[in-house]
């Protein structure tokens, strides 16, 4: 994995620890709600709930699983240095759970009227990964 410097100044892309027992377990067909008993810390887990509960139309628990995630998320970037801004590149594949989750945040915030939630999640999307804003819509 290449670590690129920001010319600029700006902060340095966060990576987040691996963790690949929870997303082994969703890739082999666990259901996201036994992954996120073992594993609540797993924004990957919270985000696929928050997109399975979308996909089924219901989407106040959407937003519950996906604000769950996001800020899972939130707490394991800071463990790892991040300061508030700056990247959490898409392609680090550990980042992608916290990544889905606030996609999915800002998702269900639009669906229930949420604007201010909405437009400033998905700023906070663009500007941490424009990989994952473009891959997640």
């Amino acid at each position: 994995m290449a670590i690129h410097k920001d010319l600029l100044g700006g902060p340095p892309p966060t990576h987040l620890p691996d963790d690949p027992e929870p997303r082994e377990l969703l890739a082999n067909g666990s259901a996201p709600t036994d992954v996120a008993a073992k594993y609540p810390a797993s924004s990957l887990a919270w985000a696929q709930l928050a997109d399975e509960a979308f996909e089924s139309g219901r989407v106040v628990e959407s937003y519950a699983y996906a604000r769950t995630g996001y800020h899972r998320g939130l707490d394991a970037l800071r463990r790892a240095g991040w300061k508030g801004h700056g990247p959490v590149p898409w392609e680090h594949e550990p980042n992608r759970g916290f990544l889905r989750a606030l996609h999915a945040l800002a998702r269900a915030a639009q669906s229930i009227g949420e604007q201010e939630e909405y437009e400033r999640c998905s700023a906070f999307l663009r500007d941490s990964s424009p990989a994952a804003a473009d891959t997640l819509g």
